[in-house]
């Protein structure tokens, strides 16, 4: 048996180096070439971990060779797909040695980055068409998967210079460096700005906004920063995470207006179900406060996430009163919390 098996081992083993020698020669070609190259490996990536992976472990397991094991197998598919199911310690892309990140923002589910060049890369869960890859990808025009195992260029959008990014739940946001705006994935409740319609699976442009420099994705909402400072936002309105004066859904971008927002929005950031901004140096939060979350234990809340000193819903822009002496230059809001940098200079 022994003698059997470590034939067995060696063509794992040669499937593995043959691999890592396709990923070290695609580091002379060109860029575009690279990027051709890189689609051709995830595909090929796809259909060995799909198909031939399952077909090799049950055929080998009934073979003489005594059967891939559980780490034989991780083995082949760290050879082809270069990923685990869980990955407990940071782990470098090979894929994209060459590239230049210049910045990625993370979902639930899905990833979406961008290199120094301004080409748009996602990977992760596709459903609802978050990848904005167009459609399912198949193999051999079976077994279609929405899902990415390797960073993936969006075709889409090449030739566009992408500048932004932000992702939420189950759609992802983006902005050229002409300020225009794309989305794609989930448009149910208006989370994309196209109105009640199907998923859009491929990026597609909101022609409502005038020229934008930033945006954030919440879970179902959506706000962009124009080059004015003017901040517009759409989608689910759940606790009034829109800002706008009230709790029913906007499926085309709204204008968030108030007397609190007398200067240009600078930033904005998105949580589940409430929003952050900096307007003028002041620090401005509206949505879920906690009093109708969904993660309530024995009556008290999980809120506390607006800063204001309770667990209150609100409406519309309300700031958060630190003093004068504190200036707010940057926020940031996870699922019910929320942080930010504060510069103090006494008054």
């Amino acid at each position: 048996m022994e003698a059997i098996y470590l034939p067995c081992l060696q063509w794992k083993w040669r499937w593995w180096l043959a691999c890592h020698c396709l990923r070290w020669s695609s580091h002379a070609l060109p860029h575009r070439s690279r990027w051709k190259f890189l689609e051709f490996q995830r595909k090929l990536s796809k259909f060995l971990l799909v198909i031939v992976i399952p077909l090799l472990s049950q055929w080998m397991g009934n073979s003489t060779c005594g059967g891939i094991t559980q780490v034989d197998s991780l083995v082949l598919e760290e050879c082809f797909v270069g990923a685990e199911k869980i990955v407990s310690t940071p782990r470098r892309l090979d894929c994209l040695d060459g590239f230049h990140i210049k910045m990625v923002s993370l979902g639930s589910e899905h990833s979406f980055a961008i290199t120094d060049e301004g080409d748009a890369l996602s990977w992760g869960a596709g459903g609802s068409g978050r990848l904005g890859h167009g459609h399912q990808s198949g193999i051999l025009g079976f077994l279609r998967s929405s899902s990415e195992y390797t960073p993936r260029l969006i075709k889409n959008l090449e030739g566009v210079k992408v500048t932004k990014i932000a992702v939420g739940l189950l759609h992802s946001a983006c902005i050229s460096e002409q300020g225009s705006v794309f989305t794609f994935g989930e448009r149910t409740m208006g989370r994309l700005g196209f109105g009640e319609a199907n998923n859009a699976t491929s990026p597609s442009i909101i022609s409502e906004i005038p020229l934008s420099q930033g945006v954030s994705c919440g879970g179902y909402h959506t706000c962009v920063i124009t080059g004015e400072g003017e901040l517009y936002t759409w989608g689910s309105n759940e606790n009034g995470c829109l800002g706008l004066g009230g709790t029913d859904a906007v499926h085309t971008p709204l204008k968030v207006e108030g007397s609190l927002l007398k200067f240009p929005v600078s930033e904005v950031s998105c949580g589940w179900k409430h929003t952050a901004a900096i307007s003028g140096g002041n620090l401005f939060t509206w949505g879920w406060g906690g009093s109708h979350g969904t993660f309530s234990i024995d009556g008290h809340s999980s809120g506390g996430q607006l800063g204001h000193g309770n667990d209150i819903d609100y409406f519309e822009p309300m700031m958060v009163n630190l003093g004068k002496e504190w200036k707010a230059l940057q926020v940031s809001c996870g699922f019910n919390h929320t942080g930010a940098i504060f510069e103090y200079s006494e008054a």
